[in-house]
């Protein structure tokens, strides 16, 4: 009888699994088309739904994170910048407390710090004492994984570079962690329309020119909605390199 229940719990556990997989498989579809509005709706509402079920599944909280961190990136204002990136904040520490070897949580915590330091300010952020917990968590993130995401932990580190104040801004370093990036992700356009940003605020218009080039000119089929929203911004950064240039 004994040999019996144990089977049977085997079985539910086996098949737990299998369905906990199954969701994420889901999420992560979702995720892949969350340039649509309709499928974002319904990736928010088998979050919630999932999470509901298990609240402590990482799996699923670092996903939550995910999509907080891309509605915080393209948040049309800042005073809703600064409660995504809150809440991405947030939702990766739960991660982190949950995993902490892993490097999601890490990365995704930085990136929210990151969204809510631009949208109140960097100053005031710096102020808050922002500046460590930012950097604690992406260099844990490059420590564990730099490659995580098609390298974007580098990405982050790189733009704290770009977005501090003088006389702390180092636009060397920020272009050095974006190179990093491309060689080892030359397909990634972010890195590209970072680097862009960097070169022109460095005065170097030219190359700053060859860095957008290469987001126009380049696929997005490694992750469309992430390279179509590049290509969108990158009009206006392309426009002032050209002004710089007359």
């Amino acid at each position: 009888m004994r040999l019996i229940l144990l089977a049977l719990c085997l079985l539910v556990a086996g098949s737990a699994r299998a369905a906990d997989a199954e969701v994420w498989t889901r999420l992560d579809a979702l995720h892949a088309s969350r340039a649509d509005a309709a499928a974002v709706k319904e990736l928010e509402a088998e979050l919630k739904k999932a999470l509901t079920a298990t609240p402590d599944d990482f799996e699923l909280v670092w996903r939550q994170a995910r999509l907080l961190q891309w509605q915080a990136d393209g948040a049309g204002n800042e005073k809703l910048k600064k409660v995504l990136g809150r809440q991405t904040w947030d939702v990766s520490e739960k991660a982190i407390k949950l995993a902490p070897a892993r490097v999601e949580g890490h990365y995704y915590a930085a990136t929210g710090i990151g969204a809510y330091s631009q949208a109140v300010g960097v100053m005031k952020a710096l102020g808050e004492g922002l500046e460590g917990k930012f950097n604690e968590r992406v260099d844990t993130a490059i420590k564990i994984d730099p490659t995580f995401n098609w390298s974007a932990p580098l990405l982050v580190k790189g733009r704290y570079f770009y977005e501090l104040p003088w006389p702390k801004r180092d636009l060397k370093k920020s272009a050095e962690y974006y190179e990093k990036a491309i060689k080892k992700h030359p397909e990634m356009l972010r890195a590209h329309y970072f680097l862009a940003e960097t070169l022109l605020k460095d005065d170097k218009a030219k190359e700053a020119r060859d860095a957008i080039q290469k987001v126009k000119q380049g696929s997005v089929a490694y992750d469309p909605p992430e390279g179509q929203r590049i290509q969108e911004w990158a009009k206006k950064v392309e426009a002032d390199i050209e002004e710089e240039l007359k």
